[in-house]
């Protein structure tokens, strides 16, 4: 009995010893740090401690091409000789991306919308739109794009927006005939102003003096002004 023990208790040693030297219990080698790395010293680092190494890639814009930007597992990691560590590199082709729809949107919303593309925000400039701060136009490299027109990642997109002012020119108005109060209306109307007022001999009723000269009128040389423009005007008692 105590025989059949001891040859138990010896067996149980001698596959405990033998499990121990078969994975190498209490050996093994710590990950070093490589990300952050280019490929080539990556590589390098790895196969001097006795590691090997398998290859992803990702592109990620102002990050230089062909470094280490992520590795599993992280450094100081503890694990057996000849394992695998997988190395994720920044390529160094650029993708690309569809150019999306941001027409009409404001500015704030088409930012919005080109970084979720992993486009960027180039210049702005204005022009006259009654839509303020919205997109009118958007160009990259000096060239009008579409929605859906194929772009490299990272590009820089200018955009063109309405100033929320309108036209800064407009039609000048047809005043003479008209008196004063109905000049003034139609004036306003137009985002115009009246400027001096001239009287032909003596006025004797102002509220039905006719204007019967403008400065400046509507012409084939002149037929917009710019917004705010001042017109005079020649008020009349006489029937013109």
């Amino acid at each position: 009995m105590l025989g059949a023990i001891i040859t138990v208790f010896v067996l149980l040693l001698i596959a405990f010893f033998s499990l121990r030297y078969y994975t190498k219990h209490g050996q093994g080698l710590s990950v070093p740090l490589v990300k952050g790395l280019t490929f080539e010293q990556a590589v390098k680092k790895l196969e001097d401690v006795g590691l090997k190494y398998e290859v992803d890639s990702v592109y990620i814009m102002d990050q230089p091409p062909g470094m280490v930007v992520d590795q599993d597992p992280d450094a100081n990691t503890f694990v057996k000789d000849n394992r695998t560590i997988y190395l994720t590199i920044n390529t160094a082709k650029t993708p690309n991306t569809k150019f999306p729809d941001i027409e009409f949107k404001s500015l704030r919303e088409a930012q919005a919308i080109l970084e979720s593309s992993r486009l960027k925000l180039g210049d702005t400039t204005y022009k006259p739109d009654v839509s303020k701060d919205v997109v009118l136009q958007a160009s990259f490299g000096g060239q009008p794009i579409k929605t859906g027109q194929g772009l490299p990642v990272g590009s820089k997109i200018d955009l063109v927006l309405g100033d929320g002012r309108g036209s800064e020119e407009v039609e000048v108005p047809q005043l003479i005939g008209l008196t004063i109060d109905e000049a003034k209306f139609s004036l306003k109307g137009s985002m115009l102003s009246l400027g001096n007022i001239i009287y032909d001999g003596s006025i004797t009723d102002s509220a039905n003096a006719i204007i019967i000269k403008q400065d400046p009128t509507p012409a084939d040389s002149l037929t917009k002004v710019s917004i705010g423009t001042r017109i005079n005007i020649t008020l009349s008692n006489k029937k013109q």
